[in-house]
């Protein structure tokens, strides 16, 4: 069971999964990380305190009470099943899957959309880290079918096969305008 947040700016998704389906999504209060990376920063970049990265991760893996698996995230379209054979090589995907228990979907966003999936039945689970450009190669997409190829060869299918979808938090038009490079 996902403990609660220790955040009161942390969301948990208002949506109808099943019950055995958990979701959380952190925002950048309660870590370790200096400026300009404060405080609760999860990614892997230039400048900032790896120290402070692995215990911001470490929080959130006690949090969530499962490991954690990180992708290389790239703006791409390219989908993890996890859960992910032992290596030290980073994954490169924007968005991952799992269907078994305890195995957690994780995905970094700061202005990009996350997007959490799941069956009506609760058997499968996916993240997407969705920004335009993502978004405009397919990564949804790719996701969804994904997942699908995951519940194809149950015995015991949902009796509609129906997915849902939660929309996260992510930048909007009063921050952020586009150009006509990528209206296009």
């Amino acid at each position: 069971a996902l403990r609660p947040p220790p955040h009161a700016d942390w969301l948990v998704p208002d949506w109808p999964a099943p019950p055995q389906v958990r979701a959380l999504c952190t925002s950048r209060a309660g870590g370790v990380a200096r400026p300009p990376f404060d405080s609760f920063h999860l990614g892997r970049v230039p400048g900032d305190d790896p120290a402070a990265v692995q215990a911001n991760r470490q929080t959130l893996a006690a949090v969530i009470g499962h490991p954690l698996t990180w992708l290389s995230q790239v703006h791409g379209t390219a989908v993890a099943r996890l859960p992910l054979p032992p290596s030290d090589a980073a994954i490169e995907a924007d968005a991952c899957v799992a269907r078994v228990p305890g195995v957690v979907c994780t995905i970094r966003v700061a202005d990009c959309l996350p997007v959490l999936l799941t069956d009506t039945a609760g058997r499968a689970v996916a993240a997407a880290h969705a920004g335009w450009r993502g978004l405009a190669g397919g990564v949804l997409e790719n996701t969804v079918d994904t997942l699908r190829s995951l519940l194809e060869n149950d015995a015991v299918m949902s009796a509609s096969g129906e997915l849902m979808a939660w929309l996260g938090p992510c930048i909007g038009p009063q921050a952020f305008e586009v150009g006509a490079d990528v209206r296009s």
